[in-house]
């Protein structure tokens, strides 16, 4: 089997992916300093961006790369990148793409309040556009993230109820 680098599937759409990573930069604009300020740490932690790499490749082929493809990527990856930090809260990460966590740098409110200011963000450029099939997908994805993790916490909740009552 090959192994093909991402940078090299990503090659035929390089210059769209300076065009995302633009609209990307914009959307996450504040006029709140502190918002600005971990928006510049957030994008010193180079990510992969495999989900915008994969909704441009799939534009591409399904009848060409627009604005509303440009509008999705961004989507997509506000919304990880919102996970990603909410994450980091719940599971009390200190590390997150080498670099310390933000909710290690700022404390867990303003990490959850910045996931909650990317999720806002990416549902806004949906709304802005007219991309309600793009809303619905998404909240959809967000509702049901949280009931997993609700699960997951319910499972370990569960799980160490029943190691006291075992030791007691």
């Amino acid at each position: 089997m090959t192994n093909i680098s991402l940078s090299k599937i990503s090659l035929p759409i390089e210059s769209e992916l300076k065009v995302f990573e633009d609209l990307f930069k914009k959307s996450m604009k504040s006029k709140v300093s502190l918002v600005d300020l971990i928006t510049r740490y957030i994008l010193k932690q180079k990510g992969k961006k495999i989900r915008p790499v994969l909704v441009l490749l799939s534009s591409s082929i399904c009848g060409g790369i627009n604005e509303r493809s440009y509008r999705g990527a961004a989507l997509v990856e506000l919304l990880h990148t919102a996970t990603l930090i909410h994450d980091d809260v719940v599971d009390s990460s200190e590390i997150r793409r080498g670099l310390p966590s933000i909710n290690a740098v700022w404390k867990n409110k303003v990490g959850v309040l910045m996931g909650d200011y990317l999720l806002s963000r990416g549902l806004m450029l949906a709304v802005d556009g007219n991309d309600f099939d793009f809303l619905r997908v998404m909240t959809n994805t967000v509702k049901r993230m949280s009931e997993g993790n609700y699960y997951r916490l319910a499972k370990q909740e569960n799980s160490i109820m029943m190691k006291k009552l075992i030791l007691e």
